[in-house]
């Protein structure tokens, strides 16, 4: 499998998630959210066919190169229509911040749980993780064991609540119940910082005790 991680802006450093699979050289890009150059040149360095974008939530960091991307490769978007009035509201999102409203972009597909989309023979199983935001998903690779994750859970950490649409007991309720069900092996890449495991999480993550 192909996975290439590239943070993006110097704000958020926001992992931005190349997925492809190594026969077909067929990829999903997951949360464009800044800096649409350096994720394009990855695609470029990769050399695989980028079927589409996906959305793991609404957030300015997540969303704020999407439209650029689009254009740039010709493809479609996908996100959990209960992020549409966050993505709506993404101008104001940028103001709090002091930062210029990015370009919105059509979404022309849902995501929603258990859907799947596939790279080869690649499974991208989607999970519904809200909490962090009203309708946050997170993508289950089984074959590789391996899920991205968004903002919900971080190493020795878990996606704030205290921005519009967050609820710390949803979250934790996303957490226990969608990704610590998960095989303790799975490995877990968050929106920002260092990928760590569910098991490592389980253990020594102080909000899942």
């Amino acid at each position: 499998m192909i996975h290439a991680i590239v943070p993006v802006g110097f704000l958020f450093q926001q992992n931005c998630s190349i997925l492809g699979d190594e026969e077909t050289g067929e990829a999903f890009i997951v949360d464009p959210g800044d800096e649409p150059g350096l994720i394009l040149g990855k695609v470029e360095e990769l050399g695989v066919k980028v079927k589409g974008v996906l959305i793991t939530h609404a957030h300015l960091d997540h969303v704020g190169a999407l439209a650029e991307v689009k254009e740039a490769l010709g493809v479609e978007a996908w996100m959990h229509p209960g992020e549409a009035e966050l993505y709506a509201n993404v101008g104001q999102q940028a103001a709090l911040f002091g930062l210029p409203a990015p370009r919105r972009a059509a979404i022309e597909h849902e995501l929603r749980e258990g859907m799947v989309l596939k790279l080869g023979k690649l499974r991208l199983e989607m999970l519904e993780t809200p909490g962090h935001s009203p309708a946050s998903v997170s993508i289950y690779i089984p074959e590789e064991k391996r899920v991205v994750a968004g903002d919900t859970l971080f190493r020795r950490s878990i996606g704030r609540t205290d921005l519009p649409g967050g609820n710390l007991e949803t979250l934790l309720r996303s957490i226990r119940r969608k990704l610590l069900v998960l095989p303790p092996e799975t490995e877990v890449y968050p929106g920002h910082g260092p990928e760590t495991t569910v098991g490592e999480e389980a253990k020594w993550n102080p909000f899942l005790r």
